[in-house]
């Protein structure tokens, strides 16, 4: 019969060994999960996030810290209203549709009809500001704002993937009023077909029906904002739930205008650049396509520099006399030119022809 010392040292060489084998069989799942790490920095990222927006204290699931990593701080963002040039008509369209209720929300207590809309689609040719508007809604709506990503929904493991898109709108409504945004949503939410693998099936089924807000009530403050260049690939259940719609479209000559007039903004220009002319000539261009030609515009007083140094050097070292001095002017940039901006279109416009990029018209939507 054992004495009592000995069934002490018994249960605890057992409980001993019991712990070893729980922490090393967890050492060993965490080691084998590759996710593990990504999952520690996310949670670590999502506390940092909920501290600097202020909303601390509220008791999060594993899959709510993994989704708030993705929050963003309007204060980190720099794009305003003042910084998106052509499109203001759709701008205003955003404020009163989107931002409004948010920020008025005591003047649309109690109505169903003034409620904000449960989906915004921004759609539209590639680089003509969807994006930055979502930026700017983000930086001045005074809401939070997640920019969510199809990677962040998507896990090896069974039935991951729908917590992890129970979380986003669990989250969203801990957190509201809020915005859910998803780039290229085409990618994300495209037509459902019987080819479609079983979880992400699951998963875009899940996300539909939690945005109808069979889990939320009606009161609640959560906005699906998207942004793609493709709606025909979009869902058709998915564009019945995003109700306002906006097509931010090609710019017309006079929004082409005030683009470079922005863009040039902080540039030193010769007095004799006329940007009327350039807008005449960029029919088809969009907005990036607008910035791209003022850098490579502005790239050419670089070069012409670069030139001017080396046959500097090269003189001083023929020791040719005329070459030998050299003022503190020769190491300025030079305005932009009227030429450099013709030659920058010349090349965009060989570019696009060689990529085969249609100039002269728009990208088909429908």
């Amino acid at each position: 019969m054992l004495t009592q010392s000995e069934v002490l040292g018994v249960l605890f060489r057992l409980t001993v060994f019991g712990a070893a084998t729980y922490f090393g069989i967890k050492w060993m799942v965490d080691i084998i999960d590759p996710a593990r790490r990504p999952k520690i920095e996310a949670k670590k990222k999502a506390a940092r996030l909920m501290k600097q927006i202020g909303v601390e204290g509220l008791k999060l699931s594993e899959y709510e810290l993994t989704i708030a990593a993705h929050l963003v701080d309007p204060r980190t963002l720099k794009v305003t209203w003042r910084d998106i040039a052509g499109l203001d008509e759709v701008i205003t369209e955003v404020q009163e549709t989107v931002i409004l209720p948010f920020q008025k929300r005591h003047l649309f207590h109690g109505s169903k009809l003034l409620q904000p809309p449960k989906g915004v689609l921004l759609y539209g040719p590639p680089g003509c500001g969807k994006t930055l508007i979502a930026k700017a809604t983000a930086s001045v709506a005074g809401c939070h704002f997640i920019n969510m990503q199809a990677s962040t929904l998507t896990d090896k493991w069974y039935g991951e993937s729908q917590k992890l898109t129970a979380a986003v709108f669990s989250l969203a409504a801990k957190i509201e009023p809020c915005i859910i945004f998803i780039d290229e949503i085409d990618s994300f939410l495209r037509n459902r077909s019987c080819n479609d693998h079983e979880a992400t099936a699951m998963m875009k089924a899940q996300f539909m029906t939690l945005w109808d807000g069979l889990d939320t009530d009606t009161d609640c403050q959560v906005i699906v904002m998207g942004a793609t260049n493709r709606p025909q690939d979009v869902d058709p259940a998915i564009l019945r739930r995003m109700p306002s719609t906006f097509h931010v479209g090609l710019p017309r000559q006079r929004q082409r205008q005030e683009i470079l007039k922005l863009i040039l903004s902080g540039e030193c220009l010769n007095s004799e650049v006329r940007l009327k002319e350039i807008a005449e000539k960029t029919e088809g261009f969009s907005g990036s396509d607008l910035r791209e030609l003022c850098r490579e515009a502005a790239l050419h007083r670089l070069r012409d520099l670069v030139r001017k140094e080396q046959m500097q050097l090269i003189g001083r070292q023929l020791q040719v006399a005329d070459c030998e001095e050299s003022s503190t002017a020769d190491a300025c940039l030079r305005a932009i030119t009227q030429t450099d901006l013709y030659l920058a279109l010349e090349k965009m416009k060989e570019s696009k022809a060689g990529t085969g990029t249609p100039i002269l018209q728009g990208t088909p939507l429908d």
